[in-house]
């Protein structure tokens, strides 16, 4: 088993009503079946929501692995002008 910080921001935020949790997942998880984790804890609110994955403060693809201690951020697109 492995613990993964989340820190919440905008979107997500809302939708987890918090600012940070932690998980413990299953060795060898990705940060895409972390996503997945994520959005189903959310219920629908993070429905249709793109979200980019950083680790420990860099982007990643789908298919990184997670270790433990691993900070994850999903960030939601960002708008302004």
């Amino acid at each position: 088993m492995i613990k993964i910080k989340l820190k919440c921001f905008s979107q997500v935020k809302y939708a987890l009503e918090t600012d940070e949790l932690i998980f413990e997942l299953e060795d060898g998880t990705t940060s895409y079946e972390f996503e997945k984790i994520v959005r189903q804890r959310s219920g629908d609110k993070l429905e249709g929501v793109t979200l980019r994955i950083a680790v420990n403060q860099e982007y990643v693809k789908d298919d990184t692995e997670l270790y433990d201690g691993d900070e994850v951020v999903l960030i939601p697109p960002v708008q302004g002008g």
